[in-house]
């Protein structure tokens, strides 16, 4: 037979650990210093100049 769980307790657990991960994806996007930012947004625009140049005419 399955354990009895207390569901508050389950759901509370389910959104700590979403905040978890929502805080992880935030610490990549926004804990970068000025330089890495550029250097990101740098080496986007070369890969979507060189996607542009690749593109078919039809």
């Amino acid at each position: 037979m399955a354990d009895i769980i207390n569901l508050n307790n389950e759901r509370k657990a389910r959104a700590k650990a979403e905040k978890q991960r929502q805080a992880q994806r935030n610490r990549a996007a926004f804990g970068r210093t000025a330089a890495e930012k550029e250097s990101a947004r740098q080496r986007a625009d070369k890969e979507k100049r060189d996607m542009d140049g690749k593109k078919r005419d039809e």
